[in-house]
């Protein structure tokens, strides 16, 4: 409890209407890859115009890519690495939620590493090579409340040959050089997306809290995520355009993404991951909410952290819990009140002979977070888990 390291060099500017500030920063380069999703929301939202006369502002170039999935896919980011090298970008704007944060991270280091990304990935098939050449500062806009990825190093990358969904990064260079995070820009995510979103940053700071590399400073960031995203995400997802529910949950996911850099997930993360890399069209939050209570029950029933699941229980709001059960009974209760207790496995093509398969690719492709846990699953555990979870 007493150790931990704590280096988290970006730069936030946090509160509503700060993107308004963008072209009064020290933008680290002259032209930028502006990296936006493949969707339509940063366009019909105007996050996307706003931020182009930010840059207008700023004296700053930019050419944009808007190519990146939900899950982003390996060649995708590998082709935006390209894409800003025969552009001469100097730096990245990602502008847009966990996804693009994250590809950003692999697109920084491909614009400026030759090879493959799987050449520079630890674990699974990568191999692990380090990062030669220092990858294209960002700044990072997040327009959705769900990853913390606007302040952390990593992101996510899905290697659609293999099916391996595998956390990407860990150089210090990654870690975005200034976050923006504008409450504003969230206020048009749709109810089950701000839902999907926020327990995502929910369960990074749950892992974190029952991690078995908890600190003083992971508990403290943790909590703090916790009782934010628990407290005012059913205000967010009730009404999209309440701003204080909108920027109390902004704030819990930033201080989320602050648990992973001080603390860990643990392998709730890694058997989700396996799910949406055999099935792309599945949100990384909904395939959390699906798992969760199965997961949470198994390791109370190992009874490996007690008087943990009773804290996070008063933090979801159940004031006089007891018993490590009562967690379950809170986070039911979180989960009906945001509209998502009825998310079915099977309503995204899973189906019970596939988990097996997730076990392995769970263990295989994030094992690392499997040593965070306080107990050691099997993959026979990980197969109940899914099985426990199926509806």
């Amino acid at each position: 409890m007493s150790k931990y390291n704590f280096y988290a060099p970006t730069e936030v500017h946090f509160g509503v209407g700060q993107l308004n500030n963008l072209h009064t920063f020290d933008l680290p380069g002259k032209k930028a890859l502006l990296l936006i999703s493949n969707g339509k929301s940063t366009k019909e939202n105007g996050s996307l115009d706003r931020t182009k006369f930010e840059l207008d502002l700023a004296g700053v170039k930019y050419v944009v890519f808007d190519k990146i999935e939900p899950n982003p896919l390996k060649p995708t980011v590998e082709r935006g690495g390209k894409f800003a090298r025969d552009n001469s970008c100097d730096f990245i704007v990602a502008l847009g939620g966990g996804s693009v944060m994250d590809a950003s991270k692999a697109i920084a280091t491909m614009a400026t590493n030759e090879g493959d990304l799987w050449d520079y990935v630890v674990g699974g098939t990568g191999k692990g090579k380090p990062i030669e050449n220092t990858p294209l500062p960002i700044v990072a806009i997040t327009t959705t409340a769900g990853t913390g990825s606007e302040v952390d190093e990593y992101g996510v990358i899905t290697n659609p040959e293999t099916h391996e969904k595998i956390g990407f990064g860990g150089d210090k260079a990654l870690f975005p050089k200034i976050a923006i995070v504008d409450p504003e820009l969230m206020l048009t995510v749709p109810p089950k997306y701000t839902a999907y979103q926020g327990f995502d940053a929910l369960f990074h700071s749950t892992e974190t809290y029952i991690s078995n590399i908890a600190s003083y400073m992971s508990d403290m960031v943790a909590s703090t995520a916790i009782k934010a995203v628990a407290g005012y995400l059913p205000r967010a997802v009730a009404n999209g355009k309440d701003i204080e529910a909108r920027s109390k949950v902004a704030f819990g996911n930033t201080m989320s993404g602050y648990s992973m850099v001080v603390g860990s997930c643990t392998s709730e993360h890694s058997l989700e991951h396996a799910m949406s890399a055999y099935h792309q069209e599945l949100p990384h939050g909904a395939g959390l909410i699906m798992i969760s209570k199965a997961y949470y029950q198994f390791f109370i029933d190992k009874h490996v952290c007690d008087d943990r699941f009773v804290d996070m229980a008063k933090m979801l709001g159940i004031e006089n819990a007891s018993k490590p059960q009562d967690f379950i009974t809170a986070l039911t209760n979180l989960q009906d009140a945001c509209g998502v207790g009825d998310l079915k496995m099977s309503d995204y093509g899973i189906t019970p002979d596939e988990f097996a398969t997730l076990a392995k690719n769970a263990k295989d492709s994030m094992g690392g977070l499997f040593f965070m846990d306080r107990y050691d699953l099997t993959i026979e555990d990980c197969i109940e888990i899914y099985k426990n979870s199926y509806r």
